[in-house]
């Protein structure tokens, strides 16, 4: 008779939406060794994440890059589970077409201070946001703001990127797609998971490697990796739902290589260089 012992609980957080769900698949249904260690799957929206992150609270958490400048004291980078926009990324969206320069005197609903979307924004714009007029709303709550005339523009992340024309609106700017155009080809980092540094770095790698494990088993069994993911699919069908994904849970997710981390180098310098946060940012990967 066998003896089971009691396993380590980690809490892990990450947001209530598709691609982590797809990516968190396999610890979530206990599909893959985890060596002693069991995980408390805590979903809450990106932004309450990387204000978590700031004080610590948990183990692994999925942060913005753009909270990486405000919690590397505290965290190391994993190298695995980057939600990159390789060509696409948040958008910009409106009632009605807007350019640059009319979008900068309008109210602008955003998901969060401290998340990438928001960090590029004011970088596309060349405005710090506190010249902005700023309306923080949830997430998912960005497209009634815009619909209910509380704001003028949307900054949408998620799903949203591949659902806001059903709700009546319109592509302002993709800020993927500018940020590529801009930076060399390079992806726009949006998203990470991190580990506390409270963990010794043989528990870090151990940790890192079952996580990265996670998604590579998701990766190849897809269709009920998908199926789970749905779960957490606002207003989507599972052909919708395999595309976003596809989109954000891929090559970049599993390593992010050389080009994923010179983006972050990049994205974070340019930051700095824009006085959008407050120094300039190394980057301390569990390797």
């Amino acid at each position: 008779m066998t003896v089971e012992t009691e396993k380590k609980i980690l809490t892990l957080g990450h947001s209530p939406d598709p691609d982590d769900a797809f990516m968190f698949y396999a610890l979530a249904k206990d599909l893959i060794p985890t060596h002693g260690f069991g995980f408390e799957h805590i979903l809450q929206d990106i932004q309450t994440l990387n204000e978590r992150a700031t004080r610590g609270e948990l183990d692994i958490s999925a942060i913005s890059i753009h909270s990486y400048a405000y919690v590397s004291d505290q965290y190391a980078l994993l190298p695995s589970g980057a939600s990159m926009g390789d060509g696409y990324g948040p958008m910009l969206v409106a009632k009605t077409k807007m350019d640059k320069t009319t979008i900068a005197g309008k109210k602008i609903a955003v998901p969060g201070l401290q998340t990438s979307a928001y960090l590029a924004m004011q970088l596309w714009l060349g405005i710090k946001g506190e010249n902005l007029d700023i309306l923080v709303v949830p997430f998912d709550q960005i497209f009634q703001t815009v619909k209910d005339g509380k704001a003028d523009v949307g900054l949408i992340i998620h799903e949203g990127q591949l659902t806001f024309q059903n709700e009546g609106l319109v592509l302002c700017e993709d800020l993927g797609v500018w940020w590529q155009k801009n930076n060399d080809g390079l992806p726009l980092p949006l998203g990470g998971n991190v580990i506390h540094k409270r963990f010794e770095a043989e528990t870090r790698k151990l940790i890192s490697d079952i996580l990265t494990q996670s998604i590579q088993y998701s990766l190849d069994h897809r269709e009920p990796a998908v199926e789970y993911a749905l779960n957490y699919a606002r207003d989507m069908d599972v052909q919708l739902a395999d595309k976003f994904v596809g989109m954000y849970v891929n090559h970049w997710t599993l390593d992010y290589g050389d080009k994923g981390r010179e983006a972050i180098r990049r994205f974070l310098g340019q930051a700095f260089e824009a006085g959008l946060i407050p120094h300039r940012q190394e980057l301390e990967f569990v390797e």
